[in-house]
């Protein structure tokens, strides 16, 4: 452990520190450098590079996308505490509330403090405006308790990233299919990924005529049952509902079906199943 003491604020001290360049280029596309130079005072639980590096391949590029700077704020402020936190306060509570409004879980082990799953590796780096605690992990807040979450239609629908598989499951009419109890695990594709197709592959496919294959097409995307991320791993293949299967890999830590299409995004849960995000449509062997 270390105490240091930096006379400028908790922004200018991270954009001065080479461990934390994700973090200060999350803050910079959430726009929360002026609220984080503010008077405070804030007691920041700042994850590192290599924090960073932990989550899914992917995840820190999709997260600092525009659309996504609403679901990027709640994560950073998830970091954040209300007033000057010293280690010596951080061990005696169980609990401290952030500025998200949802609480962060403290616990000592060994003698190392863990916030939720994140060790505390160096505590009390003094700014002008708050303290900093570097963690080796990013923290996520829990997911709202108050409302279920929608079917896979609901968030693909409330979701621009996924209005070309809107479109498709629609044509092919698989709505109510995929509306269903489930539970699935469906592979999706962004709107990229379907824009990767060759010229004239969409509006093909999406025409009466070609209802089935576009139908066989989306079922090679769902599994039956919730497959997580930390079960896709740990797999060399998985079988569609329309009876072929994936192939899966992993390689550099980054997962990949069918060899080249990657995972982006794991692990958006919805009423009856869980989404994996993918950079490209995966089309059924003949």
């Amino acid at each position: 452990m270390c105490a240091c003491r930096h006379p400028d604020s908790r922004a200018d001290s991270a954009v001065a520190d080479g461990r934390f360049q994700p973090l200060v280029a999350a803050v910079t596309a959430a726009r929360l450098v002026d609220t984080l130079k503010g008077e405070g005072p804030f007691t920041v639980f700042a994850p590192t590079d290599d924090a960073f590096a932990k989550l899914p391949a992917g995840t820190i590029d999709e997260l600092i996308k525009p659309e996504n700077k609403q679901q990027l704020t709640d994560i950073l402020l998830y970091h954040v505490v209300s007033g000057k936190v010293m280690a010596s306060d951080v061990v005696g509570l169980s609990s401290a509330p952030t500025v998200l409004g949802k609480d962060v879980a403290i616990k000592v082990e060994n003698g190392n403090v863990f916030i939720n799953d994140a060790q505390v590796i160096i505590t009390d780096i003094e700014t002008s405006n708050g303290v900093i605690h570097v963690i080796d992990s990013v923290l996520l807040p829990p997911a709202e308790e108050a409302a279920a979450p929608g079917t896979i239609v609901d968030i693909a629908a409330g979701d621009g990233r996924f209005s070309t598989l809107v479109a498709a499951v629609s044509a092919a009419g698989l709505v109510e299919a995929l509306s269903g109890e489930g539970p699935f695990t469906v592979f999706a594709p962004t709107n990229d990924a379907f824009a990767a197709l060759p010229a004239g592959t969409l509006d093909s496919l999406l025409l009466p005529e070609n209802k089935q294959q576009l139908t066989d097409i989306l079922l090679y995307h769902v599994v039956s049952g919730k497959v997580m991320a930390s079960d896709v791993v740990g797999l060399s293949s998985a079988p569609t509902v329309l009876g072929k299967d994936i192939s899966i890999k992993v390689e550099d830590g980054k997962v990949f079906l069918n060899d080249s299409i990657q995972v982006i995004i794991t692990v958006i849960e919805a009423s009856n199943c869980v989404i994996h995000v993918i950079d490209a449509v995966l089309l059924p062997p003949q």
